[in-house]
């Protein structure tokens, strides 16, 4: 049986600020079943700003896979 997969691209900006919006608003839900994802299986450095995660849903098993441009942060 072959496998399908979907990836997605986005860029993450983390705030500096004390906004106290919960974490689980960055996290993807299923295309399929619409269920929240809690960890993804596997993550990897694709480059020096891209992660990409492999999710797969506890429910209804499809998969998919996300990259995101990580901006890079200056330290002072």
């Amino acid at each position: 049986m072959a496998a399908a997969a979907e990836i997605r691209t986005t860029t993450t900006s983390h705030q500096t600020t004390s906004v106290t919006t919960p974490r689980a608003v960055d996290l993807p839900t299923c295309p399929v079943c619409a269920d929240s994802m809690i960890a993804a299986e596997s993550s990897a450095f694709l480059a020096d700003n891209v992660v990409s995660h492999l999710w797969t849903c506890d429910t209804c098993g499809y998969g998919f896979v996300t990259n995101h441009t990580v901006k890079k942060i200056a330290c002072s």
